[in-house]
């Protein structure tokens, strides 16, 4: 009986698996309220049971497919001549789905880094155009962030309609330029926004595209290989860590006291100057043993912002705002020396910023040597400058080790690249996981990252460009870009940017088809990288779009330098885009240097007596001086009383010109410069 039993179950067992099915499925960016593009071929993809048919339907038209032997299908919808929807998709196999609320028009990607990736909700006028967003037919698809060595099939995220509950969380760039053209075409008009901050193009592109350029496959064989073998060299750092802090007294000891420390109201008395950025070292201080360091902040009554902190410390910390512990890095989570934000960011919401005096703290502990912070520190990217005297005072020393101790200390631990800074990581987590989703064309905003190899530049983003489409397999499909905007200092005298180098990079990425850029340098903060108005990037991407896209006729682009001829002493400068005429528009009084603020600086024009500013000029001994300039009728006539015979003419070369040569169409000229001396990125590597 029993072994009669135990057959039974067997052969049940074995029925059932038989007969279980894997439900079909679609990935997250097939969902409710998704937007599908108007277009002959629109794939629709996901899983289902090897050799299972499949079928979808959307506004009465059909299409099946069969799943592979990897359980993988697609097919496709014309949709060419579509209503707009709503719809519901239906899509079945052994299960059926359902997806409402589905309409069909135009669908961009946007993507980039932090310019892009900037929230509607942080913008200029934010509370009041969020509260006037509700618009059925204009959404978003969020793809969260993922960064592998791998490409993924799937991302994560949600289709939401613009409103005010969900406005706020747009992409502000994408936001502006979908509403325009939602708004001139009276089509729906989904948003598919892919952005990480702080990252480089490298990471946007695939492994194959970087491979075919033997610098940067190096670079990425090189990342890959160290991000791999990271986690063996972070256990045997910890083991041998721990194994030298217990052969030698040296565990940290619990904190009796942080209000002592880490409080507002803390006398200054018996603590030391220290100057930061900077190793956490000055005399009074220990070599090793925990060491206090804090740092009083004035904030205005008039902000209405959280602050976004960003600490860049080398050392194992806890961090204190106004005496509440944030967060705790010990030598266990410890990512290594060498990281950018080793703490990460830290998001203080407005209810505990005080007005007036707040404290930032830090506890380090150290049992080895002293602490560093390191350059990049600050409060929402510069709008609260951390950097100059911290007061620094000792909790507890560590006596000097005993001549007896023989064993020494694991060498310090070296962070590596995390994925969405490495070769393809992006692209594998975030992009690759769209292809091929039908859209209309892409919108970009980054460059910021790659500003210290802006010369590879050159090469890294049309490859981007070349990658993509190739990737998607819909032509030359359109891909507009947004400038660098203007930041950092303004200069007194002409000198090398990499900048400049960055945005000439970006312009030459004009000769592939069907590439628009949009100009920014009259929109940026000197600092603050993410300037607040994301209107105008938006509208000026739009008006690519319409212009060259959707048949509207419209000016698109400010001036574009067209060549040039030396006579007399002087540089004739003609120009592409002139619509309207070439203008000398009237300089303010003041430049922005944190629009979130309203903080401003007066401007002082290097040209003063010049019609047009902005502009320099050289002789043959390549030394750059101010220029006169001024417009006649399409030309621009550039001289300079010191340089009798000039070679070249460059206009708004620099981190944060200053420039007013517009087009009758209120939109800026590009930067150019008719020179072509080495620049100065040309031999740094990604």
């Amino acid at each position: 009986m029993r072994h009669f039993l135990s057959l039974c179950v067997a052969v049940f067992t074995i029925a059932t698996a038989c007969c279980v099915r894997a439900d079909v499925k679609l990935p997250p960016i097939f969902g409710d309220h998704m937007v599908l593009a108007k277009t002959a071929k629109v794939p629709i993809w996901g899983k289902a049971d090897p050799g299972e048919t499949v079928t979808v339907t959307l506004d009465g038209q059909t299409a099946r497919t069969q799943a592979n032997a990897e359980g993988k299908w697609m097919t496709s919808l014309n949709l060419k001549d579509s209503a707009p929807g709503p719809f519901e998709m239906t899509v079945a196999g052994n299960n059926r789905l359902i997806r409402s609320d589905v309409v069909v028009g135009e669908v961009w990607l946007a993507s980039g880094q932090s310019n892009m990736e900037f929230r509607l909700a942080n913008t200029l006028d934010a509370q009041a155009e969020i509260a006037g967003s509700a618009n059925p037919l204009l959404r978003q698809f969020l793809v969260a962030h993922v960064a592998k060595l791998e490409a993924q099939e799937e991302v994560n995220g949600t289709w939401v309609a613009a409103s005010p509950q969900t406005a706020g969380s747009f992409s502000g760039v994408g936001y502006y330029f979908a509403k325009k053209l939602q708004h001139e075409l009276q089509v729906p008009l989904g948003l598919v926004h892919a952005s990480w901050g702080g990252t480089w193009i490298e990471s946007w592109t695939s492994t194959e595209a970087l491979d075919s350029v033997p610098d940067l496959k190096h670079s990425r064989e090189r990342d890959w290989a160290l991000l791999n073998g990271y986690p063996a060299k972070k256990r045997a750092f910890v083991e041998g860590m721990t194994a030298w802090i217990k052969a030698t007294s040296r565990e940290d000891r619990p904190v009796s006291d942080a209000a002592a420390y880490a409080g507002v109201d803390v006398s200054s008395e018996g603590w030391i100057p220290v100057k930061i950025p900077g190793p956490v070292l000055a005399p009074g201080l220990p070599e090793a043993g925990a060491v206090w360091l804090r740092k009083e902040i004035m904030v205005p009554a008039e902000n209405s912002r959280q602050f976004v902190l960003r600490l860049a410390l080398d050392g194992y910390h806890s961090v204190y705002w106004n005496g509440k512990l944030l967060k705790t890095v010990t030598y266990q989570d410890f990512e290594g020396l060498g990281t950018v934000y080793s703490s990460g960011a830290y998001v203080i919401p407005l209810s505990d910023i005080r007005q007036g005096k707040n404290v930032l703290s830090v506890r380090f502990y150290e049992p080895v040597a002293p602490a560093r912070i390191n350059t990049v520190i600050d409060i929402n990217s510069g709008a609260i400058s951390l950097a100059g005297e911290w007061l620094a005072k000792a909790e507890y020393v560590f006596p000097a080790l005993d001549a007896r101790v023989t064993a020494t200390p694991p060498p310090p631990l070296l962070k590596v690249l995390s994925a969405e800074h490495v070769g393809a990581g992006l692209f594998n987590g975030m992009i690759y996981p769209l292809v091929p989703y039908a859209i209309s064309g892409v919108i970009w905003y980054q460059g910021e990252g790659n500003t210290g190899r802006s010369y590879q530049y050159r090469t890294a983003f049309p490859l981007l460009i070349t990658d993509w489409r190739k990737h998607w397999g819909q032509g030359d499909i359109p891909f507009y870009f947004c400038q660098l905007s203007n930041y950092l200092e303004k200069k007194a005298a002409p000198e090398s940017s990499k900048w400049a180098e960055l945005r000439e990079a970006q312009s030459m990425a004009l000769q592939l088809p069907n590439t628009g850029q949009a100009v920014l340098l009259d929109l940026g903060d000197s600092r603050d990288i993410h300037p607040r108005n994301k209107w105008d990037p938006g509208d000026r991407l739009a008006r690519i779009a319409l212009a060259r896209d959707y048949g509207k006729p419209i000016p698109y682009s400010g001036p574009v330098y067209d060549g040039m001829k030396a006579a007399q002493g002087k540089i004739f400068l003609s120009f592409k885009h002139t619509d309207g005429g070439l203008v000398a528009r009237a300089l303010p009084a003041t430049y922005s240097v944190i629009s979130e603020t309203k903080k401003v600086a007066p401007l002082v024009r290097n040209s003063p007596a010049s019609e047009l500013e902005g502009f320099e000029i050289c002789g043959e001994d390549k030394k750059w001086v101010w220029a006169d300039a001024k417009i006649e009728g399409d030309y621009v006539v550039v001289w300079s009383n010191t340089v009798p015979a000039p070679i070249a003419v460059r206009y708004a070369w620099a981190d944060n010109p200053t420039g007013n040569l517009y087009n009758g169409a209120d939109l800026p000229a590009s930067p150019f410069r008719t020179d072509d001396f080495t620049p100065v990125t040309v031999n740094v590597k990604y």
